[in-house]
């Protein structure tokens, strides 16, 4: 069975690159209209606007800081100023440090930064989009996190605590926006092949270590992520909220 998104407006953050850009894409080729966000990848949000194809004209890239308040309200505004509704959000930006951060060596900006974009970003998009899905009576929340959500991560523990913070937001948002039938519920990959985990990709040392702790040996394809957050914004996941998809080749077997 396809999945149709016919007259659907849906938000994306963080669409430029990776999973965001192949969630867009797909949402695009559903019948979905599209506003994505992209914070300094104008060139590539471009590409991803012409890689649409015929659904180009419905879909709009904003250049937009999601940490902020004010980027955030602009990219829902520019949503139902454009196409007069939200249906959908997918809450998908995200950073991740390469360089490993011990906690001792840790600095308040490396901290702030991660918080702010990770966890800030993905409340700071719910904020502006719930009053429109609220007086619609309906809407999808997708966000995404990570498995360093749900086990912690060594050396990278702000990204951990923001991943985890964004499962512990899904979790109580769920319950209380049932009763305006808005689902929330999340999707955790594990180890996939964009841009962000280049710098594991392209250390040979780093990558098989990193492929080692996978079951299927492999980092997965953004497209294999993006296609659970089609699912669960499709009428497929009705009867589903607060739940975390784990999509991770078997990398962490956790609920």
């Amino acid at each position: 069975m396809e999945i149709k998104l016919d007259n659907q407006v849906a938000v994306i953050t963080g669409g430029s690159r990776g999973i965001g850009a192949a969630a867009v894409r797909l949402f695009a080729r559903a019948g979905a209209r599209v506003v994505f966000s992209y914070r300094k990848a104008a060139r590539q949000a471009k590409e991803v606007v012409g890689e649409c194809g015929s659904k180009s004209s419905d879909v709009v890239a904003v250049r937009a800081d999601i940490s902020r308040m004010a980027g955030a309200k602009a990219l829902v505004n520019t949503a139902v100023e454009r196409f007069g509704r939200l249906d959908i959000l997918v809450a998908n930006a995200g950073i991740w440090n390469a360089e490993p951060a011990p906690i001792e060596k840790m600095t308040e900006k490396q901290w702030d930064e991660m918080l702010a974009v990770n966890l800030k970003g993905v409340y700071a998009v719910i904020r502006c989009a719930v009053p429109v899905m609220m007086q619609q009576k309906s809407g999808r929340i997708i966000a995404v996190s990570s498995t360093a959500g749900q086990r912690g991560e060594s050396f990278h523990t702000h990204y951990g605590a923001s991943k985890g913070g964004v499962i512990s937001l899904v979790k109580g948002l769920s319950t209380e926006l049932a009763p305006h039938h808005i689902l929330v519920n999340c999707v955790a990959p594990g180890w996939v092949d964009t841009d962000m985990a280049a710098p594991v990709v392209n250390d040979r040392r780093e990558f098989q270590k990193a492929v080692k702790t996978i079951p299927l040996g492999r980092f997965a394809r953004a497209e294999e992520i993006a296609m659970p957050i089609l699912f669960l914004a499709s009428e497929m996941a009705s009867y589903m909220t607060g739940e975390v998809v784990n999509v991770n080749g078997g990398n962490v077997l956790c609920g």
